[in-house]
């Protein structure tokens, strides 16, 4: 089968773009098996194309919105393949479905980010031959949103981590990582993700802070945040005596490193996550996670079995005290990091993405074609 993928942003976006790392992922095991086509915005010093085995990556003029989707549908228009996905953005999906008659062609949703509850986008999401989402979270929440859209339009697939590489490191390794990150040896906490005020930094910062009073303890930041909100946040961290690391955007490729150099995930999002990759990469990792019981968390983590679960996750009096259970018993927090991996190993692996999607796509094909 020849596969197109449409990305909504540079590939690869610089920094720690969640739905580039996931379209990167899934490409690369698409390949293995078929050839694989990936679209993306024109990138400062990247190639227009380029061809690693069976997966080609095209970059297309992308001045504006609308100069990009007029560049992918050009460009698509003289190809042939036998399936297009489109990632997040419904608008361009419809453009590219209602230029490609015979073609089917199923939009990925990574979010509520782009759907918008408008006539507009309703029309869009009814052109799609399939909606993929990565929860079923999501999923309740978009039928919800879009009543006429009907369930069965929409398919769930779960996103996965690179298991070869989150893995968990020797206490020698861990130790030279702390070294190399120049990591003080207390209790480690760590967040990754954008540090935007959804992601619930702050509310972590004050937990650190009620966890100190009982023990010594280190906050690690790692991702992009604007120079106001991170100054913002060294005031409150100074404040509240907090010791924390904020180490801006890592890239994706050495993220991995950071998880193993740590003893405790925390993932405090105030908001609706669909998904909650970062905490899949954790586990992977064979750390103990500790993340807000909310949207597609809920069906990554069981609490009490490979990770907690915070149902008042807008106070941080309950993240201060499990962040003290696992400090105190180095044990408990072991046990809970390996039944997580254990938990990864059976049902995030990108393969398993991978190959949950072509089962997808052979179904539309036949939709399509009969």
């Amino acid at each position: 089968m020849h596969i197109c993928i449409i990305a909504p942003e540079q590939f690869p976006l610089p920094g720690d773009g969640s739905v580039e790392i996931c379209i990167n992922a899934i490409a690369r095991v698409l390949a293995e098996r078929h050839q694989v086509t990936l679209i993306s915005r024109k990138a400062p010093g990247l190639p227009g194309a380029a061809e690693e085995g069976k997966l080609r990556f095209v970059r297309l003029a992308a001045d504006s919105p609308a100069i990009y989707q007029s560049s992918v549908l050009n460009y698509v228009q003289g190809q042939s393949f036998d399936l297009v996905q489109v990632d997040n953005r419904p608008q361009l999906m419809a453009a590219v479905q209602a230029r490609l008659f015979s073609v089917p062609v199923v939009l990925f949703l990574h979010s509520l980010t782009f759907v918008p509850p408008s006539e507009a986008t309703a029309r869009a999401l009814a052109r799609a031959d399939w909606i993929i989402v990565n929860s079923r979270s999501l999923q309740h929440r978009i039928a919800r949103r879009f009543p006429g859209l009907g369930s069965g339009k929409l398919r769930v697939v779960p996103l996965g981590a690179d298991l070869t590489r989150f893995t968990p490191a020797d206490p020698q390794e861990m130790l030279r990582l702390r070294s190399s990150y120049r990591l003080p040896g207390s209790f480690t906490v760590l967040f990754v993700g954008r540090v935007i005020p959804r992601k619930g930094v702050p509310l972590l910062i004050r937990a650190m802070q009620q966890l100190n009073r009982r023990l010594p303890a280190h906050l690690v930041v790692a991702g992009r945040v604007k120079p106001p909100y991170l100054r913002r946040l060294k005031r409150l961290a100074r404040k509240q005596r907090v010791s924390v690391s904020f180490l801006g955007s890592i890239g994706h490729e050495e993220i991995h490193r950071l998880y193993q150099a740590a003893d405790c995930f925390v993932c405090p999002s105030q908001r609706h996550e669909a998904f909650g990759l970062v905490n899949v990469e954790a586990m992977a990792c064979g750390l103990p996670v500790i993340a807000s019981s909310n949207g597609g968390i809920r069906e990554i983590i069981s609490s009490g079995h490979n990770g907690y679960l915070i149902e008042h996750y807008r106070e941080p009096q309950p993240f201060a005290r499990r962040l003290l259970a696992l400090a105190r018993n180095p044990q408990l927090a072991a046990r809970i990091g390996a039944q997580g991996r254990k938990d990864v190993l059976e049902a995030f692996d990108w393969r398993h993405t991978a190959a949950a999607l072509e089962a997808i796509y052979n179904s539309a094909v036949v939709h399509v074609h009969g």
